[in-house]
């Protein structure tokens, strides 16, 4: 008598992991609500009263929509001119830092000269050296090509700070392109700079999404930078500094300043879906690689 062999056997252990796996959910589900609750309530903050703020306490949904916080926000704490600085400064510094450090990984990538292996670890090491250590040259070079307290100097500053790591990034990825393609490239005429404009930076594009979205995140919520290089001219601060510059000492708008912390943070995530799909696309090859 034959037994069938498409059915899989029922392991007696087997029931037990369903109670096992919605505990497992469950608590992770518990888990994330706290992780995001924070974030909930300040969405929910941003639209109720200055009265409902301190009697509806830790309420998600206010009993009233009060959207004139988000206009208060906008007008009259200036945060359209800080949404418009950070807009300038991001884009400005994604794009540059794509550009360069896409070119310099694709040198570094594709040729060779003397003294190379010292050149990498000489600039590996200046990843590890302190922020706080950097920043009195930093500032002094920046006032020197007399571009403090425009949005320029954080510009420079920004994409200075990533070049290193997006660097390596780039050189690594393109390291793993076969250099058949750059020969059969050759063969039809293409030079260098061709075979990096129209195969290279096409065949990066996941790379090139993934380092642009840190680029994003990293320039986007930047406070230090801003806050030091545009210190004496109030109207180019960002939206991070310009969070922190609506504190004040004596009294707060809390609903305004909760709408203005969803306008910062708005952005960030309108990006990070229309980029999700490189993202996983380029951690995918990562791992398959």
């Amino acid at each position: 008598m034959s037994v069938a062999t498409g059915a899989r056997p029922v392991r007696p252990w087997q029931p037990l992991l369903r109670p096992r796996r919605m505990l497992v959910h469950a608590v992770l589900l518990v888990g994330g609500f706290f992780w995001i609750y924070p974030f909930l309530w300040a969405v929910g903050s941003s639209l109720k009263s200055q009265a409902g703020f301190i009697d509806e306490g830790l309420n998600l949904i206010p009993r009233e929509l009060n959207w004139r916080n988000y206009l208060d926000a906008w007008t009259g704490a200036s945060f359209s001119t800080y949404f418009l600085n950070s807009v300038i400064i991001t884009a400005c510094t994604v794009a540059l830092t794509l550009l360069l450090t896409s070119m310099a990984g694709y040198a570094l990538a594709r040729t060779s000269f003397p003294g190379k292996r010292a050149f990498l670890i000489l600039t590996v090491i200046t990843l590890f050296l302190p922020r706080g250590y950097t920043i009195v040259p930093v500032y002094d070079l920046i006032t020197r090509l007399h571009l403090l307290n425009t949005l320029w100097s954080v510009v420079v500053v920004q994409v200075a700070g990533g070049m290193v790591f997006n660097t390596f990034l780039f050189m690594g990825y393109f390291i793993t392109i076969a250099r058949e393609l750059d020969e059969a490239a050759r063969v039809d005429g293409a030079g260098f700079n061709g075979i990096y404009w129209h195969i290279m930076l096409p065949l990066a594009r996941p790379m090139i999404a993934t380092l642009g979205l840190f680029a994003f995140i990293s320039s986007w919520n930047d406070f230090f930078t801003p806050l030091v290089f545009t210190l004496g001219q109030p109207q180019l601060r960002t939206l991070p500094v310009g969070l922190y510059a609506f504190v004040s000492q004596t009294s707060t708008n809390w609903t305004a300043l909760a709408a203005g912390s969803f306008i910062t943070l708005a952005p960030i995530a309108v990006v990070f879906v229309l980029a999700q799909r490189h993202i996983i696309d380029a951690v995918a090859g990562a791992v398959k690689g």
